[in-house]
């Protein structure tokens, strides 16, 4: 188990300031009762803010996904393009970051970048993220790097992608070769991001119906293999997912045992993908368990014996009946993505895992989409005081990464979706802060809710 000695100590602007809790208490709705109290946060408590290289950097040329995005037949509202402009405006980003008052922040090194074709390592690509954790250091801010956030590169895609008997041993050179480049820089690391996706999205009947299952799909993936001149593709959204699900289960592995081997000291996890799941009734009990099982179990065995933490990334709750999952209720607030608006599932999802591992929490997800900043700004209040209720009764959470900085690329629902804390203007890519990211960096900088 990872001790927090492990982690460095916050910078010094994260500790609590000259009336930092009467600025955080100013944001609040105003409910017409006195703000409670702050609650403190551990000392090393990790606030930060997510990004993923395909969805902010731009140009992301050799992965499966800008394959995709532009082929025709797609299943994409739009491509990704040159995103929010990242991969030049990191640094700024980064001061950015630390200036709302975040200590961390978690990104990804985007595979198809730095190994473009199967064996060719791009020796300029390991520098610009050596570059992008020289900003994290110099700016005084965690880092927290993923080694893969669902895109691969094209070849890989089309060797079988995750379902090739040899990928995990794939991915396990490449996780070596990017911690021998990167690792004195790194603060921690997770190998994979939501590997269990396809499995919570599609495990059990009712959710999203199911990929591959139209003329559509198999057309694509037609196209996409013509295009790769293999004939075959399989990615993240298109394949068998059973098979890709093992894959990645030895891929983390073969991940985590390389980066292992480099860094010893490291602290390396693995990030999953939750959701609050509520039986509407007894009878509903067996199909909600059959969903934990499906989507989660498997990953909670692996975080026990290769793991050091385990990443927990939560937006919602699940209703669940007898036969399969349910919409929310009538009535029931939804976010832009068509999900209830429910930041309490956090807290839910946190005490679930606590039951079952043996290892630190962090949160490395959480967010809402949508145009309406307050709303944000009740969701974040909402989800943190569900992580500081669980550190009252003890248990070990140790971050809170808020999903995203950036409004960005969200994948097949292009940039219509808005989960960031600053916008970006996609022609001259102008940031701007969102109040809701002062409100997160108030807590920060208070350590305190």
């Amino acid at each position: 188990m990872t001790e927090n000695s492990n982690i460095p100590s916050p910078p010094r602007r994260q500790f609590l300031a000259l009336g930092g809790s009467l600025v955080a208490a100013s944001l609040l709705p105003d409910s017409g009762q006195a703000a409670p109290l702050p609650r403190r946060f551990p000392q090393n408590f990790l606030w930060g803010a997510a990004t993923a290289g395909h969805q902010v950097e731009g140009n992301n040329v050799s992965s499966d996904s800008w394959l995709l995005e532009n082929i025709r037949p797609t299943l994409f509202e739009e491509p990704s393009g040159d995103a929010c402009n990242h991969y030049q405006l990191f640094s700024q980003d980064i001061a950015m970051l630390a200036d709302l008052g975040l200590n961390t922040f978690r990104f990804s090194v985007e595979w198809a970048r730095v190994e473009p074709e199967d064996g060719l390592f791009s020796i300029a690509e390991l520098d610009h993220y050596r570059a992008v954790l020289d900003a994290c250091q110099r700016h005084g801010v965690h880092s927290m790097v993923t080694f893969n956030h669902f895109t691969v590169p094209r070849w890989f895609a089309g060797r079988g992608g995750w379902e090739h008997p040899d990928a995990p041993l794939v991915f396990g050179r490449y996780c070596e070769k990017v911690a021998r480049a990167l690792g004195d820089r790194m603060t921690m690391a997770t190998t994979l991001n939501e590997p269990n996706l396809t499995q919570l999205l599609f495990g059990i009947p009712g959710l999203n119906g199911s990929r591959l299952g139209t003329p559509l799909d198999h057309e694509i993936i037609r196209k996409a293999g013509q295009m790769t001149g293999t004939g075959q593709f399989s990615s993240w959204i298109f394949g068998d997912f059973e098979h890709i699900h093992k894959g990645l289960i030895e891929a983390h592995k073969k991940g985590f045992e390389a980066i292992k081997s480099i860094l010893p000291k490291l602290p390396t996890g693995v990030s999953i993908a939750m959701t609050d799941d509520q039986a509407v009734s007894p009878a509903a009990i067996p199909m909600r368990d059959r969903k934990r099982k499906l989507a989660y179990e498997p990953w909670f065995s692996v975080a026990n014996s290769h793991a050091d933490f385990l990443g927990v990334q939560a937006y919602s709750r699940s209703r669940i009946g007898p036969a399969g999952m349910l919409p929310p209720e009538p009535g029931m607030p939804l976010t832009d993505m068509g999900y209830e608006f429910y930041p309490e599932a956090l807290e839910a999802v946190i005490r679930y895992t606590h039951d079952h591992i043996k290892r630190p929490i962090y949160v490395t997800e959480n967010g809402v989409a949508t145009t309406d900043d307050s709303r944000r700004v009740e969701y974040i209040r909402r989800a943190v005081g569900g992580v500081a209720r669980c550190l009252q009764e003890g248990i070990d959470v140790r971050g809170y990464i808020h999903w995203s900085l950036l409004d960005n690329f969200e994948w097949l629902d292009g940039y219509r979706p808005h989960f960031g804390l600053v916008s970006v203007n996609r022609t001259t890519f102008e940031r701007h802060i969102k109040p809701s990211a002062t409100y997160l960096g108030t807590l920060a900088k208070a350590n305190a809710i």
